[in-house]
């Protein structure tokens, strides 16, 4: 008898979930899969079935759909099942294939006359490959690739047309505005244009085990809140590898806050090296494999967490705060890295005030925490750079137990370099170039906390390990740094406090 109910309670609840998650597969819509017919009409259809029938699971089953414009739903799962391929379409090369007929990526939506103090791949979402505005419970599962081959890599957008392009050109991979309850697990993304993921004012979200390889930014998180970032591969040689946001792209600054990210691989191999398992180093010229708040920061950055991530190849920790907004509640912890280009460590405020001109406010940043850093092969310009603004300084920095190894080189004579007050300038530390310090340079800072830190270089650095400068209320502990003859001074003072 009790293996009996034990059998009917089993059949009714498989009965129970088929009837609450009805799956939608693509094929009986008219999908091919073959590669060479456009199936975004037919993947499209499909959803807006599930959403009058109240929502379910849209199913994509192995093969190549060649795709333009999907678009994203409330209650919808687009599920990629293993083997399935999205192939962004290329509207020149695709032009006249099966199904474009209407075209085949939707054209950028309207900012409404707005100033567009962002940049076009932050203001528009509707000429992506996947896309979705102000819908809830939306997801994209299953061990699927997309592959953004088609795209763009260019910030070349303006409504309803792509300056100096064709009308309709794919931009990003993914992008998301104004959605609650989002997740994003196991898939992967190759070549995802412009941006891979951007999700702009999205509330409630969850990204786990997906793996980004891409020439230009992985994850775009823009003016959203409570979400987790977790266990993600992300490989970007030229361009920043999980970037937080906080643009006017909402018309009003809106802070990124709450936001956890843990366990993540960032790297910058040459792209498509870490899918394919060959990892190979990509020469640098401009950022790579980074993790960075801004620059884009009319709001702000709030309550943010990163820790237990490590960092290959990259161009290491970048907070920047310019355009008006706060910075504070920042914690990073247990992170390490390898071959780091420009600057391990570096925070900033700035006047860029790339906004409105009524708002009057300067940018602020205060209680950042980070501990328990390893970083090795680090470049010569400096380990650690923390610069705030001589009218409103950086307040209350916390610096604790970090190893950091770095090439050097630096010459005597740079301890008197007059190093570049941020101002208006773009917040790129390589522009800033080297630093009057090699392990550590903080200028207009009130509360800096520095606890058990190592630097070591590999050639001789005539530099002094630290420099403070217009600093107040400094706290320096068991500081362990190689020094060259002739240098009798770890720490170095310019009108500073230090206990």
């Amino acid at each position: 008898m009790k293996h009996t109910l034990l059998l009917l309670t089993l059949f009714f609840s498989i009965c129970c979930d088929l009837i609450a998650a009805p799956v939608y597969n693509v094929r009986d819509f008219g999908a091919k899969g073959d590669g060479t017919t456009l199936d975004s009409p037919a993947i499209n259809a499909a959803i807006e079935q599930a959403v009058k029938d109240g929502g379910g699971q849209v199913f994509l089953p192995a093969g190549t759909y060649l795709c333009g414009s999907i678009r994203l739903k409330s209650n919808i799962d687009l599920h990629l099942a293993a083997g399935c391929t999205i192939l962004a379409a290329d509207t020149k090369k695709h032009a006249n294939v099966p199904g474009a007929e209407n075209g085949i990526y939707d054209p950028s939506e309207s900012f409404g006359g707005f100033p567009e103090y962002q940049d076009g791949g932050h203001t528009y979402f509707h000429n992506s490959l996947i896309w979705a505005e102000g819908e809830k419970n939306v997801s994209i599962t299953g061990h699927g690739m997309i592959d953004g081959q088609g795209l763009t890599h260019k910030d070349t957008e303006s409504a309803g047309n792509i300056k100096g392009g064709s009308i309709g050109t794919g931009d990003k991979a993914i992008a998301l505005k104004l959605c609650r309850q989002v997740t994003i697990r196991d898939i992967t993304i190759y070549r995802g244009g412009h941006f891979a993921i951007i999700m702009t004012g999205c509330d409630l979200s969850t990204i786990d085990n997906v793996t980004i390889d891409t020439d230009r930014d992985g994850f775009d998180i823009d003016c959203c809140k409570y979400m987790t970032i977790t266990n993600c591969r992300i490989n970007t040689p030229r361009d920043d590898a999980l970037v937080l946001k906080s643009s006017y792209a909402l018309k009003k600054p809106v802070l990124c806050e709450h936001i956890a990210i843990s366990n993540c691989n960032i790297t910058g191999f040459k792209c498509g090296s870490l899918i394919d398992g060959t990892y190979i180093p990509e020469p640098v010229g401009w950022v790579c494999g980074r993790f960075k708040l801004g620059t884009e920061s009319n709001g702000g950055y709030r309550n943010i967490s990163l820790t237990n991530c490590t960092f290959m190849y990259s161009s290491g920790l970048a907070f920047e705060e310019v355009d008006q907004g706060k910075m504070e509640n920042i914690v990073v912890s247990n992170i390490t890295m390898s071959h780091v280009h420009h600057y391990p460590i570096y925070i900033t405020t700035g006047c860029r005030n790339r906004g409105p001109k009524e708002v009057t406010r300067p940018s602020s940043a205060r209680d950042i925490q980070i501990s328990n850093v390893i970083a090795d092969d680090c470049d010569s310009l400096c380990a650690i750079i923390v610069t705030g603004m001589a009218d409103e300084p950086i307040r209350n920095v916390w610096l604790s137990n970090i190893r950091l190894s770095f090439k050097g080189g630096g010459a005597k004579d740079l301890v008197n370099k007059d190093y570049r007050e941020q101002g208006t300038n773009y917040p790129e530390p390589k522009f800033a170039g080297w630093t009057p310090a090699y392990g550590l340079y903080a200028r207009h800072v009130e509360g800096l906390y520095v606890n058990d830190v190592t630097f070591r270089y590999e050639r001789p650095d005539f530099r002094p390990a630290v420099v403070l400068d217009d600093v107040k209320t400094a706290r320096l502990n068991a500081i362990d740094a190689q020094l060259e003859p002739g240098i009798d001074k770890v720490v170095t003072f310019r009108s500073s406090d230090i206990q």
